[in-house]
């Protein structure tokens, strides 16, 4: 018997231990550092990709995975609130003018953004 397999299907090398084959798993010192974005995706997955997510945390790429998640949702969700408030005309004009009506307006674009975010990046199958 051969001391260790490696599975091309899961990427994952098994040792052997007494008559039984283990995977061979370690911590990686990746803290788990992302955000809201992060986590949200990581509730979706635990709950309705959950093959994605066990896979995902045996490899030991989960954490690796929400940090991207996490920072290409802010990096997106900046670039959609610049575009729209262009689109809409919000500017600092505004806001020196009427404070209340350029929060209004600027809270209405931040959610707006945000479900573009969580619909194309975060409750996705991919």
């Amino acid at each position: 018997m051969q001391n260790e397999i490696y599975d091309e299907k899961n990427g994952l090398t098994y040792m052997l231990c007494g008559d039984y084959y283990l995977p061979e798993l370690a911590l990686t010192d990746i803290e788990p550092t992302y955000g809201k974005y992060g986590m949200l995706r990581k509730s979706y997955l635990q709950e309705h990709r959950k093959a994605k997510y066990q896979i995902l945390l045996l490899q030991g790429k989960l954490v690796e995975h929400l940090n991207q998640i996490d920072a290409e949702a802010r990096d997106r969700e900046e670039q959609l609130v610049k575009q729209m408030m262009e689109k809409e005309g919000i500017t600092e004009e505004l806001k020196r003018q009427d404070n209340m009506e350029w929060t209004r307006r600027m809270n209405t674009l931040c959610h707006d953004a945000e479900e573009m975010i969580l619909t194309e990046m975060i409750y996705t199958k991919g």
